[in-house]
């Protein structure tokens, strides 16, 4: 049977976290299926028409579902749920809010934050904040997924030409309501989508040294911006800067740590970067464990000196 992905989108465009979703959902079928539900949302269906991969788009499209709230959402997957073997979401905020719902509804044990696919019905995920990777092999007729985007390869965005289907909505009668969003909004690339993250933990001492030493070299590599918890709980930062296991989990092309010890929690979320660069003067620091490259120095001297010699 076939794999059915919950896309991630703004109802204008999606989320990049899809095509990870994508990637994992053809290891688990040759066919895949799109479902883009929410208002007003026909770009973000034409965008999931391209992706490389998809069989066909089944687009719902009501008021109800304009804030992807797991109520209204999840009656629209399971109102179509009977015709598939599979079904993914990225394991984001909106996945892990999603699809649970849709588990319980099913009666089907979810399989969460999938990192490999080895066959159709058994999967790996990585436990005890990475340390150690579990087999999981579900008898369930219908697999309930989210994916570690980290864990696959992203498929092309373009290149396909899915059919897209207008299909009815389900009524959800939802007890929640949307109130309202408070977004930090920032000209720098989204933190688990960035190809480069300079972040800080709480060797810089204050959010002020924050500012003066990791914000310009990020401006000079057009970098997102990172922080261990320690550095959060401290203040420095806003906690949607936080990498980690309770943070975000994130694998860009360069990782560059600047005064973070390295603990198993943050580990978690940065390990499967492509390179790491470690910045510390403890030698001992388990950041440089994992790192490509190691720096020890005093970061109040090397970050600046970094910053000047990228120009």
């Amino acid at each position: 049977m076939a794999a059915l992905v919950i896309a991630e989108h703004d109802n204008q465009s999606l989320k990049a976290a899809t095509l990870n979703a994508v990637a994992a959902a053809l290891q688990c079928s040759p066919e895949v299926d799109v479902l883009v539900a929410g208002s007003g949302a026909d770009a973000a269906a034409a965008a999931a028409a391209q992706i490389t991969g998809v069989r066909k788009v089944i687009q719902m499209d009501a008021a109800n579902l304009a804030d992807q709230l797991a109520e209204p959402l999840a009656a629209q997957i399971l109102s179509i749920a009977n015709g598939y073997s599979h079904i993914l979401a990225p394991a984001t905020a909106n996945g892990k809010n999603v699809l649970p719902r849709v588990a319980a509804k099913l009666d089907v044990a979810q399989l969460s934050d999938i990192t490999k696919v080895l066959s159709a019905d058994t999967f790996e995920r990585p436990i005890y904040a990475g340390n150690a990777i579990a087999t999981v092999q579900s008898a369930d007729p219908v697999k309930v997924i989210t994916v570690r985007t980290t864990g696959f390869d992203p498929v092309a965005s373009t290149g396909g030409s899915a059919a897209i289907e207008k299909a009815a909505v389900a009524d959800s009668k939802a007890q929640s309501s949307f109130v309202g969003r408070e977004l930090t909004k920032s000209d720098r690339p989204e933190l688990t989508a960035a190809k480069i993250i300079v972040s800080g933990g709480r060797g810089l001492g204050s959010g002020e040294k924050y500012q003066e030493l990791i914000t310009p070299l990020a401006d000079k590599l057009g970098a997102a911006l990172g922080a261990s918890r320690a550095a959060v709980d401290a203040g420095y930062v806003p906690n949607d800067y936080q990498v980690g296991q309770t943070g975000k989990i994130v694998a860009p092309q360069l990782y560059i740590a600047v005064g973070i010890s390295g603990a198993i929690q943050h580990l978690a979320g940065m390990k499967d970067s492509k390179v790491i660069v470690a910045i510390n003067k403890d030698p001992e620091a388990p950041i440089f464990g994992v790192a490509d490259y190691g720096l020890v120095a005093d970061l109040n001297t090397a970050v600046p000196e970094l910053t000047k010699a990228l120009g």
